[in-house]
């Protein structure tokens, strides 16, 4: 099935090239873990659920997937407009970081506004955690924490990530793993992780919790919006895997 021939690079070579482990969580944000959503076809969710079972996607599968976030990326009129078509990946994103108030380059290239989405996806966390358990995210990382330094916080933490070559990725994983718990009851498995990663006690207890929370600060009444914003957030894990 293809009904969407649109070139749309930033997320057709990544879902080609992707893990099935991870392909398996961007197929179950999108159809509501096999329980199907008003807007997706029965026989697309049938489709991806049984792919998403066993872990394994072939070429025409990874199409149909990213076909199907373009489709929930757009609105039904628009997407009728289109000839059945949805939107590029950058338009998704770029509607995912106007959503979260994220401050961002809409020309940057898309793995730096995924980037500015996971950040403040970490800054609104922070908000929910204690002080303790932001001195445990910052001492896994290797960055010093103050204290009450509030929204600064996440701003160098980030700063201090990109500066130590892996830290970007581990934050990714940090809040893609969070996210994919609290809305899958699971998170990314342990095995497809770099060696390095399986030891961060901080995917797990306090730090994950104040994460799988950080919904409540954000509107995501519109149901695109529960399908886009977990996905933007496993993409951005992805490219970072990848990188």
């Amino acid at each position: 099935m293809n009904i969407n021939s649109v070139t749309d690079r930033d997320l057709e070579d990544l879902i080609q090239s992707a893990d099935g482990e991870d392909l398996s969580i961007l197929a179950d944000f999108i159809t509501d873990q096999g329980k199907g959503r008003i807007s997706l076809d029965s026989a697309v969710c049938k489709t991806l659920s049984e792919a998403s079972k066993i872990k394994v996607f072939n070429q025409s599968q990874r199409s149909l997937l990213a076909e199907e976030l373009r489709l929930f990326g757009g609105n039904a009129i628009a997407n009728m407009l289109r000839g059945g078509r949805g939107v590029q990946y950058r338009e998704i994103l770029c509607d995912v970081a106007d959503h979260l108030k994220v401050n961002y380059n809409a020309k940057a290239d898309v793995g730096e506004i995924e980037i500015g989405v996971m950040t403040k996806v970490l800054e609104k966390s922070l908000e929910d955690m204690s002080e303790e358990d932001k001195k445990k995210l910052f001492d896994e990382l290797g960055v010093s924490y103050s204290a009450g330094a509030g929204s600064m916080s996440a701003a160098a933490l980030i700063v201090a990530a990109r500066a130590s070559g892996f830290g970007i990725y581990k934050l990714t994983v940090i809040v893609a793993n969070a996210i994919a718990k609290a809305l899958l009851g699971r998170g990314i498995p342990v095995v497809v992780m770099a060696p390095w990663l399986r030891g961060i006690s901080i995917l797990t207890g306090p730090v994950g919790w104040a994460l799988t929370a950080l919904w409540t600060a954000f509107d995501l009444a519109a149901p695109a919006y529960r399908v886009t914003v977990p996905c933007v957030v496993q993409l951005a894990y992805m490219r970072q895997k990848a990188a």
